[in-house]
């Protein structure tokens, strides 16, 4: 049996992700410290809560710059993909993290609401304004880079998130100065944490799907069978895998019966316009097709291995 391997390139693009995300991680680490401090003088724990995610952003971020540098070590013999995996594990552990923060923080907020305390709102006030600045100075940094990709996506809902937990943490402390209205530090807490597992979700599942080899949801393997089985000489496709390596690769691979005893060379023409079809329309750049003759093999689309 012969295997053909084809593949499309996508364009590189200059890479910053690598000193943004840095510059994201002292940004927050300095933030955390403020307000874990600030949380303790004055009691808030909506102030802590947000420091809990702050912390939680550090670490994201740290394990986004460590995926990102290992995608760029080179395949060996023992790694023959390299580490391209590598910030599709970081986006689903930062997912995990978010929603195990939440449900922390939802837990510690129904205990404050019963017993609410006097807080000190001047200090919440300026902390939270701090807050916002340095995350949503990291927002920008980073909001390019997450439109492509799921690690520095992971990254930038962490902060997008930390940066809307501060906004209403600022509300809550003005609301506490001027109104003295201390129970609302608990629902903001509880209304943070909601929030938090709402954004952190989504990315959950799609980093999930991809781990768990799960076909894209954007490709519809029946239709891509139909529509090669429509080239002469194709008698039937089947065997068929597709699953999603990481953020820039996808991977078609299946066994193609053919109807005549074609020539290696005749194969790789009838390839080479495969290639084209499924990269053009579905954006698949990665294939790896099994060519057969008169063999004795299950011929269903989907075969289990």
């Amino acid at each position: 049996m012969s295997h053909h391997h084809g593949h499309h390139h996508t364009h590189d693009h200059p890479d910053l992700k690598g000193r943004n995300l840095v510059i994201s991680i002292l940004l927050n680490i300095v933030i955390t410290v403020a307000q874990v401090i600030g949380g303790i003088l004055s009691g808030s724990l909506a102030l802590l809560s947000d420091a809990l995610h702050n912390f939680s952003d550090v670490i994201s971020l740290i394990i986004s710059y460590v995926a990102n540098k290992l995608t760029k070590k080179k395949a060996s013999f023992q790694k023959t993909f390299g580490y391209k995996r590598a910030e599709i594990l970081a986006a689903f552990i930062n997912a995990a993290t978010l929603i195990i923060v939440a449900i922390l923080l939802i837990i510690e907020a129904i205990k404050r609401f019963h017993k609410p305390e006097i807080i000190e709102s001047n200090l919440v006030i300026w902390l939270s304004l701090i807050a916002i600045i340095g995350n949503g100075f990291s927002v920008l940094l980073l909001k390019k880079d997450s439109k492509s990709n799921m690690n520095m996506k992971s990254a930038y809902i962490h902060l997008l998130t930390d940066m809307m937990a501060s906004v209403a943490v600022l509300v809550g402390g003005l609301l506490m100065k001027y109104y003295q209205l201390f129970w609302v530090d608990s629902v903001l807490t509880f209304a943070i944490a909601i929030y938090l597992i709402w954004m952190g979700f989504d990315l959950l599942i799609n980093s999930t799907k991809v781990l768990m080899l799960f076909t894209p949801s954007s490709v519809p393997i029946e239709k891509i069978v139909a529509e090669i089985n429509a080239f002469n000489s194709i008698k039937n496709v089947h065997h068929v895998h597709v699953w999603q390596l990481n953020e820039d690769e996808v991977h078609l691979e299946a066994h193609i019966d053919f109807s005549e005893n074609i020539t290696l060379s005749e194969f790789d023409a009838i390839l080479h316009d495969i290639e084209d079809l499924v990269f053009k329309k579905y954006d698949i750049n990665h294939v790896n097709i099994q060519p057969e003759y008169s063999k004795d093999d299950a011929k269903d689309v989907i075969v289990q291995d």
